[in-house]
């Protein structure tokens, strides 16, 4: 049972490899940052789990204790959380427009449009998509 000591590392490549295989093989924007959101996840857990020692103490000087955790990647995990956070919210807003400007948030659908009468006002898109000057 020596791999239940590399428990989390195990989880690691799990969900790395999901969250790739979603952002790959997924034609749905949302999903592809839903996978994204997974992968990212992954690499938090990661870190998180090198950044503590079995054993170690927070690194506040007390007598008796020798060995430490270091802080410093549980602070920069929380700082990549809300940009994350923040990331996944444009990438949301973006397929949101898309959807409403192309009617489709399908990647295969928006490189290889259906054949639409174009719209004179603004070349090479679809008609009725343009904005119009009222």
């Amino acid at each position: 049972m020596a791999w239940l000591g590399h428990f989390n590392y195990w989880v690691v490549v799990i969900l790395m490899m999901i969250g790739f295989y979603a952002v790959i093989a997924r034609g749905n924007m949302v999903k592809k940052i839903m996978g994204l959101n997974l992968f990212q996840t992954s690499v938090f857990i990661m870190f998180i789990s090198a950044g503590k020692i079995i054993g170690g103490s927070t690194p506040v000087l007390r007598e008796g204790i020798t060995v430490y955790s270091n802080p410093l990647p549980h602070v920069l995990i929380l700082t990549a959380i809300v940009v994350g956070v923040a990331t996944t919210a444009v990438g949301l807003a973006l397929a949101v427009r898309i959807l409403e400007a192309y009617g489709t948030i399908e990647e295969d659908e928006l490189v290889d449009p259906p054949d639409q009468p174009a719209d004179e006002s603004h070349p090479g898109m679809p008609a009725g998509k343009g904005d119009t000057a009222a």
